[in-house]
């Protein structure tokens, strides 16, 4: 994809963005509308364009993509769990649970699978959903117990490995594998239904965004989490690809993903275990405003 390409893109993004503000600043959606938007993309959307991207031809390459960009993830998400550990320490409680949180977990759920389609293609949105198997366990394991050292790490990680964009990726490495072609009205119509993650999931931040008073957002705290969430953690992510020699594409979704901004889940836990609730909408909202700049440019360097 063409730098000329990528900035379109991310424009799109932004627009999208500020259309979703825009309903819900005249309250076309409602307040209650984006607990039933994030249901609606992660429960159906997001799972149905990921089950497409997997309806492709099979072959022992794709296998060893997908296995090589499991090990990348893992890689990545022990590294973000050693950085979440020894680079917040003295601050103050409340807040090193936002820091630790989301260091671990980014939004790459949201924006980093439409992100990679529209940069690589359908295969670059399926390595991005294998990618994303790992941090989702963590974000439902070590990442909640950021928050909190209660509930059962059983329950936490049955949440994670049942999450249905991971049954999505059972389901389309299932297709794929076995080659078995579905029915063309119902794959006419998971394709169609997939092809709406991009704008519902630019329009559901943007009414996150609309409820968020932007002022004093930009503090040294924020802006040094943000270097590190988009800068630090896909810079020594590259680095390790290369210097282990990890295929083209596979490092090129990696790191972008790598580069995704703080998780939107980061200020619902912080106000639900006691974490700084302020500072996590800033941290989130700052972080995913600066991918308008940092994606093209990883992008450039990829």
């Amino acid at each position: 994809m063409n730098f000329s390409s990528l900035i379109n893109l991310q424009a799109e993004m932004f627009l999208l963005l500020i259309v979703g503000a825009v309903l819900r600043k005249t309250n076309i959606l409602p307040g209650q509308s984006k607990d039933i938007l994030t249901d609606l993309v992660l429960d159906l959307i997001l799972p149905c364009n990921i089950v497409n991207s997997f309806r492709r031809e099979f072959s022992l390459e794709t296998l060893t993509s997908f296995l090589v960009i499991i090990i990348v993830a893992l890689a990545i998400q022990v590294m973000c769990y050693i950085l979440s550990r020894i680079l917040y320490n003295k601050e103050e409680p409340a807040r090193r649970k936002v820091f630790q949180y989301c260091t671990m977990a980014s939004n790459a759920g949201f924006l980093g699978n439409p992100i990679a389609e529209g940069v690589f293609g359908a295969e670059g949105l399926a390595l991005a959903s294998v990618y994303l198997i790992p941090q989702r366990v963590v974000m439902w394991s070590a990442g909640l117990a950021c928050f909190t050292d209660t509930g059962s790490k059983k329950e936490a990680f049955k949440k994670a490995t049942t999450h249905p964009c991971i049954i999505a990726v059972y389901i389309g490495m299932a297709l794929m594998i076995s080659q078995l072609p579905l029915p063309e009205v119902l794959g006419k119509t998971i394709q169609e239904v997939g092809s709406c993650t991009m704008p519902l999931s630019m329009i559901l931040i943007g009414t996150i965004f609309a409820d968020i008073p932007l002022k004093g957002i930009v503090t040294v705290p924020v802006v040094r989490f943000t270097l590190i969430r988009l800068g630090l953690i896909p810079l020594l992510s590259l680095i390790g690809c290369r210097i282990f020699r990890v295929d083209t594409l596979v490092t090129a979704v990696s790191v972008l993903l790598a580069a995704m901004p703080a998780a939107s889940t980061t200020a619902i836990l912080a106000n639900k275990y006691g974490g700084d609730v302020e500072f996590a909408t800033k941290c989130v909202v700052f972080s995913t405003l600066m991918t308008l700049i940092t994606v093209p440019l990883w992008c450039m360097v990829l």
